[in-house]
């Protein structure tokens, strides 16, 4: 097989529709864009343009704002840590790290901190070392007789 043997596969390639010669090839005169002025024109850029009126987006005031500095967290529940307990994953008295989340999947990568949050129950003792944690869930934890390093 050489070079000058190779084909596309047949219907793969269509052939572009010549515009603007002459009436009888279907795209003649306007070359399908219809009459005159800017949108018959290439480049033609009048998003949001409204006649010359103040468009919508100047009208309206500006609202709030994106902080550069905010903290990301990996968001995870006490029921989360509840169910892998319950189904046999995570002992009683071990030890909860970043490390140890990120081995069983419940985490994507170390590098985002991780919180712990108070959504759902708490039933045995866990030692945590995560990033942060919501002033519920130590309240949860320590009822639990669990404690956080």
């Amino acid at each position: 097989m050489e070079l000058h043997h190779l084909f596309p596969m047949p219907g793969s390639v269509k052939k572009r529709k010549l515009l603007g010669r002459g009436i009888g090839s279907g795209k003649g005169k306007t070359c399908g864009r219809g009459t005159k002025g800017q949108k018959s024109r290439s480049g033609v850029s009048i998003n949001g343009f409204e006649g010359g009126q103040m468009p919508i987006h100047r009208r309206l005031p500006k609202r709030g704002f994106s902080s550069i500095n905010k903290q990301e967290y990996q968001l995870i529940n006490l029921a989360d840590i509840q169910y892998l307990a319950d189904s046999g994953v995570i002992k009683k008295d071990s030890n909860i790290t970043r490390e140890f989340l990120l081995e069983i999947g419940l985490v994507n990568n170390l590098r985002t901190p991780i919180k712990l949050l108070a959504d759902g129950e708490l039933t045995i003792a866990l030692t945590f070392n995560l990033d942060a944690y919501s002033s519920k869930a130590k309240e949860l934890i320590t009822a639990a007789g669990g404690q956080i390093a």
